[in-house]
């Protein structure tokens, strides 16, 4: 199993937006020093918690300060980009990155972001499609365009200069494109199927129980099948909170405590999706009534927390009930006490991982 990053940070509100973004860029650089092979961070454009409106510009902020690992959008949020500014700036993006660019892609799920980009009572998952059919394309063909679609139609016909190149969208350094990844947030989730038959690898996010994680190999099977493909466990990312520390209190203290920052994380996303009615991902059965999901269970089956043979051993059980995945991509909070935000990811690359890999 390799080791990697993936975070949607939920930092409280009213804390300083520099700062917080601040250790968000250090959790990244901290990352790749201990060879963590990939990062990923989600994009908000209205939310005062999970406040990185850009993921693409965000990644930009580490080139430079990070040497090998991978970085990704986690994820662009697709029915708010048009094609062409995707298209453009990923290609950009991947050129500056020197190859080391994955693109994390979603119909995005926050309604205050649909609602100020205008697409809120549209078909989001057919935009989504259809923007990231548009980009493809758009990497694919060549100059003049002329791609019309549903949501958007693009063309350089008329302003195309071929002596030049002007009215050419520039093609990324990966061919035919960066790795795309495609994050799953609800159980037996066929957007799984359907991006495995198009050559695309998932995330399990992190706030899936266990039993739902499982459900998302038997549908990356089923698209690879139909794609030609054979499904590989390495290709696929699962994402967990987990929270390390030399000591079992410690680890107890922070990694469970009302007060802590795992703690906010799950009760911010617990209201935020009761709202919206969508209670189902922390549900234990697709039946069980929203009245009967709690946010202490939800939170008491999702954190994983202890020492490093403790969490080691918490891993495989996690495994022994999803299934083998190729990438555990460890959550990202709030840094809450920076010093055991930092020491619990040296511990989960220099003790946790090995001890899980022997």
């Amino acid at each position: 199993m390799k080791l990697g990053f993936f975070t949607m940070p939920m930092h409280p509100i009213g804390k300083d937006w520099q700062q917080s973004l601040r250790e968000d860029r250090e959790a990244f650089i901290l990352a790749d020093e201990l060879g963590f092979v990939e990062g990923y961070c989600g994009e908000h454009n209205t939310d005062p918690e999970e406040n990185i409106t850009s993921s693409a510009l965000f990644m930009a902020s580490l080139i430079g300060v990070t040497k090998n690992i991978r970085l990704g959008t986690g994820t662009l949020n697709m029915p708010n980009h048009h094609p062409a500014a995707v298209a453009s700036e990923m290609a950009m993006l991947d050129h500056m990155f020197d190859g080391r660019l994955n693109i994390g892609i979603s119909p995005g799920a926050l309604p205050s972001d649909a609602e100020i980009f205008g697409n809120m009572d549209m078909n989001r998952p057919a935009m989504f499609l259809e923007a990231i059919n548009q980009v493809l394309q758009l990497w694919t063909t060549k100059p003049p365009y002329n791609i019309k679609g549903q949501f958007w139609n693009l063309s350089t016909e008329r302003t195309h200069i071929p002596e030049t190149g002007m009215g050419t969208i520039p093609l990324p350094l990966q061919r035919p494109h960066p790795p795309i990844v495609v994050t799953a947030v609800a159980p037996f989730s066929q957007g799984i199927t359907e991006a495995a038959v198009r050559g695309w690898d998932p995330i399990s996010a992190p706030f899936l129980l266990p039993q739902w994680v499982k459900t998302h190999w038997a549908k990356y099977v089923e698209g690879c099948e139909r794609g030609g493909r054979v499904a590989d466990p390495a290709n696929w990312r699962v994402a967990k909170t987990v929270f390390v520390a030399e000591d079992e209190a410690t680890a107890k203290a922070y990694g469970m405590g009302t007060d802590g920052p795992y703690y906010y994380y799950y009760r911010s996303l617990y209201n935020k999706l009761k709202r919206r009615g969508a209670l189902g991902v922390f549900k234990t059965h697709r039946d069980q009534p929203d009245e009967e999901v709690t946010l202490d269970k939800a939170f008491e089956k999702l954190m994983i927390w202890g020492t490093p043979s403790q969490v080691a051993d918490k891993l495989h059980a996690l495994q022994e009930e999803t299934g083998k995945f190729g990438t555990l991509l460890y959550g990202g909070v709030d840094w809450k006490d920076p010093a055991l935000a930092r020491n619990s990811m040296r511990l989960m690359a220099e003790k946790v991982l090995p001890l899980f890999n022997r």
